[in-house]
């Protein structure tokens, strides 16, 4: 047995003493969370408020999230937005636990001790072992951010919207060995607008799944959700692999729409990023890096688009010629180290030099 172990057994036994505010001396199911980035933070108070509830048959017993880590300008080692979020609200600091892996020894001793009836998992970040999965008798239900079987994997938001979807949802299902292949407890179907970014979908997704979380709890600790539930179609399976940095380059040869798709997909990490070629008056060339934040399709007259590699500025935007005679209309950009500015900012930053594509 790990060192750790002991004390992961004395901080979860907390549960069933009066010390415990959350998980009263009435027989309430104990439930565990899992999740970690902001996204998942709407989960986590959906949960609290509603075991807070005088009607309510559970509590939330203890919250697993990833490790502090260092992020933000100052790169301060901070705790994952969840735990801050669960310490803000005053929940026992000893009953967040936060393993390098699930798979960790003493992390399922511990938790296997507490005897949870159930675990709700929202973009943990963690792969679950099969060790885990066996320990709640309610099963681990996990919130997903699309219509499954479409988009399983690490990134189904950011995939929809490269993929330019006009229709997404978000799903309970619970977690088997295969990734995001469990059965479906419920699922909501949410119209996705031609211009809005991942981080505001998946937060939008996230906030549906909190509510339909919540409204299908009861029917997952009475049972009734097992026999409801239904499997997925693997045959109509897409999958949502994690986004990676190299990524992030555009390609003007690509047409408008597929790089606006890819902007949107992109935003917050990794970011859309483009060269351009840069002419000073005397006829000097130098290459310069930007992200592209945010876009539109547009169909220029052929009197401003003169030639296919001249980025000019129109209507207070970057009007960039694309294949099959699109043109993306950039609002957005930033340079390296610098504030995110409107394209007329960076276009009077150019000082009247010569904008093209990089080639």
């Amino acid at each position: 047995m790990s060192p750790a172990t002991p004390s992961l057994r004395r901080f979860f036994s907390c549960v069933n003493g009066a010390s415990f505010a959350t998980a009263p001396a009435t027989k309430k199911k104990k439930l565990v969370f899992l999740g970690s980035p902001q996204v998942s933070v709407s989960v986590l108070d959906a949960l609290l408020d509603s075991s807070s509830a005088p009607s309510s048959n559970f509590g939330v017993a203890a919250i697993v999230t990833q490790p502090a880590s260092r992020r933000g300008r100052g790169r301060k080692t901070m705790p994952s937005p969840v735990a801050q979020r669960a310490l803000e609200k005053g929940f026992p600091h000893e009953l967040i636990f936060t393993p390098e892996r699930a798979s960790e020894e003493s992390f399922l001793f511990g938790l296997k001790d507490l005897n949870p009836d159930l675990c709700i998992t929202a973009a943990y970040g963690n792969i679950l072992p099969h060790k885990f999965i066996e320990i709640p008798p309610y099963g681990t239900v996990n919130v997903h951010p699309s219509l499954l079987p479409l988009y399983r994997g690490a990134a189904p938001v950011q995939r929809a919207l490269e993929d330019g979807v006009k229709e997404t949802g978000v799903s309970l299902s619970y977690t088997v060995r295969a990734l995001d292949a469990g059965p479906i407890i419920a699922s909501e179907k949410v119209e996705v607008d031609d211009y809005i970014k991942a981080p505001d979908l998946l937060s939008a997704l996230f906030d549906r799944g909190a509510k339909l979380l919540v409204h299908e709890i009861p029917s997952i600790l009475d049972g009734s959700a097992k026999f409801k539930a239904y499997a997925q179609d693997n045959s109509k399976a897409t999958f949502a692999p994690k986004l990676k940095a190299e990524e992030s380059w555009v390609s003007f040869e690509q047409d408008a729409k597929h790089i606006h798709n890819k902007v949107r997909a992109f935003a917050g990490w990794p970011g859309t990023r483009a060269r351009f070629q840069v002419f000073d008056g005397n006829g000097n060339q130098n290459t310069m890096e930007t992200k592209i934040i945010t876009t539109r399709v547009c169909k220029p007259s052929d009197d401003v688009l003169v030639d296919e590699d001249d980025i000019v500025f129109d209507g207070g935007s970057l009007l960039i010629p694309c294949a099959e005679s699109t043109c993306l209309e950039v609002l957005e950009l930033q340079l390296p180290g610098k504030r995110v500015m409107n394209s007329a900012e960076f276009w009077n930053g150019l000082r009247g030099q010569e904008l093209k594509k990089s080639i």
